[in-house]
This record gives C-alpha cells, structure tokens and sequence, in this order.
C-alpha cells in the first residue's frame, strides 16, 4: 500500500470518528492514536497554545518537551509562521529541540479555529530521515481542517 492509498484509508475513518465531537483534548487524543497506530511513526501528538507558547497536549510516544515557546524548535516555528514544516532531517534544523535523540525527520501542521487563529499545532516524529513529503502535507492538512471544524477550542 503506497503512502497516499493509507491517508486514503485512515482519513476517512479519522473524519467519521471525530465528527460531532467538540471536545478538543477527547479529538485530539484519539486523532493522535489513530495516526499513530496507522502509521507507526515514532511521535504523534499535539500542542495546544497557551499564552504565547505550545503546552503539551495528548499524544502517543516517548516522552516529551512540556513546553515551546513560539518561534522556537519545529513546532514553535511552524506555528509563528502559520504553516507546514517539514525537517527531513532535524539535525539540520536551526534551533531544534530534541525531546528525543532518536527523532530523525519531523512534520508539524498548525491547527486553526473557526475564526482562523492557529489554536494548537500538530506535530509527527520519525526515527527515519526523509520520512514526510508533500504527500503528508497535503493529507494531514486536510486532517486538520476537519478538526477546526468540530472541535471547540477555549
């Protein structure tokens, strides 16, 4: 099964299993496990912003960094900037946190409200250089559109 056959797989299940659930950490907590256990990446998770910095939210995985503050790391920039970033290789990333010295490759893909403020960010981990592509970009965006569009975000 290619990469996008399994997006097309997963995210029609991922989207009918959250829909009419408000609930943002119940959403978040099961959207992390269902793409983790889909594709068995090292890390999948999320943080949510807190007065000016990502606190850790639910995930599946090792361990992780508490707290980010914006601009910082992957997915402190990703959500300064309002967009996907894709670090094919973390070591290569100015400013990288390692929560794990075994995350290789990383995606983060800001989460946004129903008035288009970035809310929380969603964040994926890979032991395996190179592992995300356009392919996740454009599917875990539309996975996340779903979720601006249920959940109600404090």
């Amino acid at each position: 099964m290619t990469k996008q056959e399994r997006y097309e797989d997963v995210l029609p299940q991922v989207v009918a299993m959250i829909d009419g659930e408000t609930n943002a950490v119940s959403v978040m907590a099961n959207v992390a496990a269902a793409l983790h256990e889909a594709f068995g990446w090292w890390w999948t998770g999320f943080y949510t912003v807190e007065d000016e910095r990502l606190e850790l939210g639910p995930f599946q995985g090792p361990v992780a960094c508490y707290r980010i503050k914006r601009g910082r790391g992957v997915c402190g920039t990703a959500w300064e900037r309002d967009e996907t970033v894709i670090v094919p290789d973390v070591e290569q990333f100015p400013g990288h946190i390692a929560c794990s010295s075994l995350s290789r490759s990383e995606i983060v893909v800001p989460v946004h409200d129903a008035q288009g403020a970035v809310v929380a960010v969603l964040d994926i981990d890979s032991k395996d250089l190179n592992t995300f592509d356009e392919t996740d970009k454009k599917n875990l965006e539309l996975l996340v559109k779903s979720l601006s569009k249920t959940v109600v975000w404090h």
